[in-house]
């Protein structure tokens, strides 16, 4: 098993919106991946509460896969892409860790 652990940190504003704000279109935006991409087998959303330290991410994105394979469709699936569209026009820093649990 495979899992991937990604931190996104998000603009105060972009596209019209606060980071939290984006952070919230972001987890919807992954949370639905679930029921579209058949080798995600978990998946957890967090976005950093308010009042916890200013230089936390934003937003962390936990995964869950069989194997690096199924992580790599997951990766190129084309639900995947257009929310990674979306975080990539919000998004100022990115952290990502795979590894075999």
């Amino acid at each position: 098993m495979i899992r991937h652990i990604v931190l996104f940190d998000f603009a105060k504003e972009a596209e019209g919106k606060t980071a939290i704000e984006n952070a919230v279109i972001a987890k919807d935006m992954l949370l639905a991946l679930q029921d579209k991409i058949h080798v995600l087998r978990r998946m957890e959303v967090g976005i950093n509460e308010q009042g916890a330290d200013e230089t936390n991410y934003t937003l962390s994105l936990t995964c869950d896969f069989d194997s690096l394979e199924d992580l790599q469709i997951y990766q190129t699936h084309p639900e995947h892409l257009k929310v990674g569209s979306f975080i990539g026009k919000v998004k100022t820093r990115r952290s990502c860790v795979d590894y075999e649990i």
